[in-house]
């Protein structure tokens, strides 16, 4: 039997692949390539559409589609919207690249970073164990004041509002060179 679809429900060329480039990255990244596609449907997509919609778009398992929100509902990259006169559940992405951005570094923080930044201060309290050698104990210090660094940056970076980040971002190499001139200046002051 020979399946028939309707050539004006075929994504366009163009949003295809980017679903197909946007799930390859996300595996690269550690995302399931189901996850990153339907996140990449949604991001794409006009209207809100259902579980339904996604695996037919898709052509991938209903079950594997609900699984998949449900992942990106944790992450807040996706919500439920209600459709009037429709019963069924609809789904559209966040669309605001700064907070999609902001919410996948907040997840990954709360995952990847926050358990090393409180295994490092828990090793901390026991640094001055007689029986750890200078240079461990050294290093286990230069360990938790970066991470300690990272973390206050990543906290200020929060309050920092997206248009002023963006503004740097865009300096780039005028602000590596501010920072040479600044870091030179403050070394002449010094040896002064």
């Amino acid at each position: 039997m020979t399946e028939i679809t309707n050539e004006s429900d075929a994504l366009p060329a163009a949003v295809e692949q980017f679903i197909l480039r946007w799930g390859d990255m996300g595996g690269q990244w550690g995302v399931n390539r189901s996850v990153a596609q339907i996140q990449a449907l949604l991001l794409l997509s006009e209207r809100p559409l259902t579980a339904e919609d996604i695996a037919e778009k898709l052509s991938i398992a209903r079950s594997n589609v609900s699984n998949s929100l449900r992942e990106l509902l944790a992450w807040k990259l996706v919500r439920r919207v209600p459709v009037l006169g429709d019963r069924r559940d609809h789904y559209e992405a966040e669309t605001d690249l700064w907070q999609m951005a902001t919410k996948v570094a907040q997840g990954r923080k709360e995952r990847e970073i926050d358990p090393m930044v409180a295994a490092i201060r828990d090793a901390m309290k026991h640094a001055d164990d007689p029986r750890i050698s200078p240079a461990v104990q050294q290093r286990l210090q230069a360990m938790h004041d970066f991470v300690n660094t990272v973390d206050g940056w990543y906290q200020q970076m929060l309050n920092v509002p997206p248009a002023q980040i963006m503004t740097l971002i865009r300096m780039g190499s005028k602000v590596v060179g501010l920072l040479k001139f600044v870091t030179r200046s403050g070394a002449k002051r010094e040896g002064e």
